[in-house]
């Protein structure tokens, strides 16, 4: 894929680095969720559920490449933990 002109790589990894960051933010933001599962508040477990399988895909894609993509690896491997935890606990 060709670069945006004007961007250098330094500011091309700088905008990776801020997407992995606000990646593990956002599934971190499960945690009051889950909390409100184990306290008896059920959210619906669909979206944490597809959540979790879309990480799972983009995972095994970061790590099967020749050239492993690990920004893309850590971005997404929270919200496989996150997600299957907020499934589980929204089962009642």
């Amino acid at each position: 894929m060709k670069k945006l002109k004007n961007l250098d790589d330094k500011t091309i990894l700088t905008i990776g680095r801020i997407g992995s960051i606000l990646s593990v933010l956002m599934y971190v933001s499960y945690i009051p969720q889950i909390l409100n599962n184990l306290n008896g508040n059920y959210g619906n477990p669909i979206q944490p559920l597809v959540a979790a399988i879309n990480c799972l895909i983009w995972v095994l894609y970061a790590v099967l490449k020749e050239k492993k993509d690990w920004p893309l690896f850590v971005a997404n491997f929270p919200g496989i933990i996150f997600g299957l935890i907020t499934f589980f606990t929204a089962l009642h």
